[in-house]
């Protein structure tokens, strides 16, 4: 499945930026005054996640030792926003000089995407730079899926950053990654959240949805027949919702997925009938911020519930299609015991369990004592940790180890 549209000529112009970089770096070699680390995520579109965490961790305490750049889409603004230092545009021929003359490279999605655009033909003719995927999120629901694409650059990845042992065994077990690329050091973005820190009362419900490969490609009449929609709907026009969330003064935050561009307008209506929900896409927002500032979540099958867990905070998971999504993708947890939150197959279960945290005032998360058995570190020191793990590791001393 391609993440990113492309362009008319791209794959020519790819082949000739990183052609002439390669070149330029093997006929006019330069070493830099200080070591290069290339940081990106979210395909460069957005400054979230794990990626832009460990970004500002480096920007504060490593400035002096290395020069750090992040990688953004030239389409967006949010680098002259935020006033990020140093950053590189993708595709530029300047992001594929760099590329080649990195000490290391860090991502949180994909090389291809978030360090450099089209890179997976030419992968191998970086043989020095130290590559990191540190992940967007811990992985748990969705069964990874490796395409064609994606062999060559999990291969040539040094390291693959893990939450937990149990997160390392997922990695080595199920996607047959060697031991020796895994490393335990926690999930940078968790160093921006309390630990255990429960809210008194719930004022804000965020609600966000996973996307359905089954929805790519459908018409806007067959979306509107789907499962996906259809319990979405019934959920959020349910006549109960609407009075708990009213009575109780609550803002109900609905977060599109980036896929749901097309459908849009059918979500966002409900909204227009009642002032207690919001709909927002996930352009317009910080989703890093909405999970900081929200005091619960709503979810099917979504990794940011580990952030809400982590927090002590009340989850529902609405798993409406659990047997379609099995068949579908499959899972690494068991979806009947180890949701740690209230687990609701229908709109009438969530209501329930609403209920309860509204009404008889159950804002903690039931199962927050299980979090130590799915995340390790608490301590608030998850950049610190990879970040040292990282720089104890040349360059030059690259592990060759391949996928099975």
């Amino acid at each position: 499945m391609e993440l990113k549209r492309k362009k008319p000529f791209q794959k020519l112009t790819v082949w000739i930026k990183v052609s002439l970089a390669y070149l330029a770096v093997k006929l006019l070699p330069q070493k830099p005054s200080l070591p290069i680390i290339l940081v990106g995520g979210n395909l460069g579109e957005k400054y979230e996640d794990n990626a832009s965490a460990f970004h500002e961790y480096l920007m504060k305490n490593f400035q002096e030792d290395y020069r750090i750049h992040w990688m953004y889409d030239p389409e967006t603004s949010y680098v002259q926003e935020k006033g990020i230092e140093h950053a590189v545009p993708l595709g530029s021929f300047k992001n594929y000089l760099l590329f080649f003359r990195a000490a290391y490279t860090v991502h949180g999605h994909s090389l291809m995407y978030d360090i450099a655009p089209g890179i997976d033909k030419f992968i191998f003719w970086n043989k020095k730079t130290m590559m990191i995927h540190i992940s967007h999120g811990i992985e748990c629901f969705k069964k990874i899926l490796i395409n064609t694409e994606d062999v060559p650059l999990l291969e040539r990845c040094d390291v693959f950053n893990c939450a937990s042992q149990y997160e390392k065994s997922i990695k080595k077990e199920e996607w047959g990654m060697p031991e020796e690329k895994l490393a335990v050091t926690g999930m940078a973005r968790f160093d921006r959240l309390p630990y255990n820190h429960p809210v008194t009362e719930v004022k804000t419900i965020l609600v966000m949805m996973t996307w359905r490969e089954t929805l790519f490609g459908l018409s806007e009449a067959e979306f509107l027949e789907s499962e996906y929609f259809q319990a979405t709907e019934k959920l959020l026009n349910h006549g109960v919702l609407n009075r708990l969330v009213t009575e109780h003064d609550v803002t109900l935050k609905v977060v599109l997925h980036p896929f749901m561009k097309p459908f849009e307008s059918y979500f966002t209506s409900f909204g227009s009938s009642h002032q207690h929900i919001e709909f927002q896409t996930y352009d317009e927002i910080s989703i890093q911020e909405e999970i900081l500032h929200t005091d619960m979540l709503i979810t099917d099958y979504s990794s940011i519930f580990w952030d809400f867990v982590y927090m002590n905070r009340p989850v529902i998971f609405y798993t409406f299609d659990q047997e379609s999504f099995l068949k579908m993708r499959g899972s690494y947890l068991d979806l009947d015991e180890d949701l740690l939150g209230w687990k609701a197959n229908t709109a009438e279960e969530v209501i329930d369990s609403l209920i309860r945290i509204l009404e008889q005032g159950q804002t903690e998360n039931p199962r927050f004592n299980e979090l130590s058995s799915y995340i390790d570190y608490t301590d608030g020191k998850n950049c610190e940790r990879l970040a040292n793990y990282i720089f104890s590791l040349a360059p030059g001393e690259r592990v060759q180890s391949a996928i099975r």
